[in-house]
């Protein structure tokens, strides 16, 4: 009798929560969370004398990050709208509700800038090193270019360290609980669409 009372309840709380984030979105999110504590920890341990056989980790999981960037820059493009993590006009004079608030979107470019950094530099640094589908050239590029492209990879690590921090540190907050908890579990409830800026369903009703 005690769980059938409780049912009416239950679905009245369930009715009560919007979608914010689709499954393979958070998936993909965890699993580039994953990707880039590995590439941090395989980077730059060895450079504070930690050392262990790091290489071959770093570069396979520098692939896997690549195909995770690709298959979110496909997923945006043509199954999600890429607009809402873009500022509009309409945002910006408050005749439109925006999904992330600004400070969401701008980690997001930051990110994205530097994820896009690490992987590029990351393939050109591949060609000096064995691997099983490349010939290892060293000379692929001249001492000067391979100087930009060792400071832009370093450049992209530091940065990863400092903006990861900052995203731990604000997803952790009391007040942005609901955040953390949608990206776990793909909701938040309409109390908290309502109370935080930037917390609801675009229009169109997708939850990309």
């Amino acid at each position: 009798m005690a769980i059938a009372a409780d049912r009416p309840a239950d679905l009245a709380a369930v009715a009560q929560r919007v979608p914010r984030h689709a499954g393979i979105d958070r998936l993909f999110h965890w699993l580039t969370a994953l990707a880039a504590l590995i590439l941090m920890a395989t980077g730059l341990l060895p450079q504070v004398g930690v050392h262990f056989d790091w290489v071959v980790i770093h570069w396979i999981t520098g692939l896997a990050l690549t195909v995770l960037v690709i298959f979110h820059v496909v997923r945006s493009l043509f199954w999600q709208r890429p607009r809402t993590i873009w500022f509009s006009l309409a945002e910006i004079r408050g005749t439109r509700p925006a999904k992330y608030s600004v400070a969401q979107r701008l980690m997001h470019h930051a990110m994205g800038l530097m994820v896009l950094a690490a992987v590029i530099s990351g393939l050109l640094m591949l060609k000096k090193i064995r691997t099983p589908f490349l010939v290892r050239d060293p000379y692929f590029l001249g001492a000067d270019a391979w100087g930009v492209v060792y400071f832009i990879h370093g450049l992209a690590a530091v940065a990863g360290v400092s903006l990861v921090m900052i995203h731990v540190y604000f997803a952790l907050l009391p007040e942005n609980r609901h955040y953390l908890r949608a990206m776990i579990r793909g909701w938040m409830s309409r109390e908290e669409q309502r109370a935080h800026a930037g917390g609801g369903r675009p229009r169109g009703g997708k939850t990309g």
